[in-house]
């Protein structure tokens, strides 16, 4: 691995995130593998207990200690994940107004539940707690291709519009950024599109109920806004009853920047801390997809422009474009992992060193 200084050139209109100045020089990520009878290569370090466990709800056992335990663990998730063995997310006459479209779905039930608990126990301590507890990066190391395919049984349970895995969902999302934007000045967004949902490492490899992995984010510490999916179960949530939290400002200040203000915890702040902790070489506006892709009462209600600064609001456009890729790509046709993977190793070389912290 060699070191050297991020350029502020490159393609135009490109910004450099602060800090990006490691740059991997040689080596593909290996691949994933391990061996029955031995300890599970990616063993999580620190064990949960019950204090730790999120919402204080009983912990999730860890899967990942043995071959068998992981086969037999992906048969369960499996079946579990099929609602209706007839339905299908691919298809390509889906129109736009269909998406979201949380009322007239087949998951419906399963993504209210999901809401239910988001709302009720995503709080400002809570945040602030999840914060700490994954701030230092220092349960495993692993390469990004490695943690990718521990997506591969990974099914979001918020989400009304697909019931394929997470990996497959990064193919899509990648193969659909590349095929508006096929020049090689964004093989960045087309990277930003395979890893933007690898967050959900927090469910699939840490056992983090969903409702802290998944799911629209939002502003803890100020007002619940009535456009965020099921507002109505934020009655629930403690921080209602808090005169300075359920405030228009709440703990913040106008213009703070959404750099300062504490989102609803999951899979977008981790990613973001994953990249920026492991001094990857991705632009400013791909940092910016990856950590506020899920935010859409802000990028498509409008909501919390009192708390953005200017850089937020020069973002704002980058984060729009790519959530056409990450929405409407669900109906699209399952990728060829097979045909795709040399690609978009290549492009993991180049943007991440080849050990990372998660």
């Amino acid at each position: 691995v060699s070191m050297g200084i991020c350029a502020e050139g490159g393609t135009p209109g490109l910004f450099r995130a602060p800090g990006c100045i490691l740059v991997p020089s040689s080596g593909l990520i290996s691949s994933f593998s391990w061996s029955a009878g031995r300890d599970h290569p990616m063993r999580i370090i620190e064990k949960k207990n019950s204090s730790e466990a999120s919402g204080g709800q009983e912990p999730i056992k860890d899967p990942l200690q043995s071959v068998e335990e992981w086969q037999s663990y992906k048969e369960e998730k499996a079946k579990m994940e099929s609602e209706d063995p007839n339905w299908t997310p691919v298809d390509p006459d889906k129109k736009e107004e269909e998406f979201r479209n949380y009322n007239k779905n087949p998951r419906y039930e399963r993504v209210r539940n999901f809401y239910r608990l988001n709302h009720l126990n995503q709080t400002y301590d809570f945040v602030v707690k999840m914060k700490k507890k994954y701030a230092k990066l220092s349960r495993m190391e692993m390469g990004l291709w490695e943690a990718l395919e521990l997506l591969d049984t990974y099914v979001d349970d918020s989400d009304p519009d697909t019931n394929l895995s997470q990996l497959m969902h990064a193919l899509q999302t990648a193969e659909a950024v590349r095929a508006k934007y096929p020049g090689e000045e964004y093989d960045w967004y087309h990277l930003t599109g395979l890893i933007h949902d690898m967050g959900k490492f927090l469910g699939s490899v840490y056992g983090e109920e969903q409702w802290c992995v998944v799911g629209d984010t939002f502003p803890v510490g100020c007002k619940f806004s009535d456009k965020i999916e099921f507002s109505e179960f934020f009655k629930h949530n403690k921080d209602v009853n808090d005169a300075k939290l359920s405030s228009k400002l709440g703990v913040y200040k106008e213009g703070c920047g959404l750099s300062n203000v504490l989102m609803s915890y999951g899979h977008d702040e981790y990613m973001y801390q994953v990249c920026v902790q492991n001094n990857c070489k991705l632009p400013l506006q791909a940092l910016y997809m990856i950590r506020f892709h899920s935010f859409y009462p802000w990028h498509k209600e409008g909501e919390y422009m009192h708390l953005c600064d200017e850089q937020d609001l020069a973002m704002l456009k980058w984060v729009k474009d790519f959530n056409q890729f990450d929405l409407y790509s669900k109906a699209d046709e399952i990728p060829n992992r097979k045909e795709l993977i040399k690609y978009y190793k290549g492009l993991v070389k180049k943007y991440f060193p080849e050990k990372m912290k998660w």
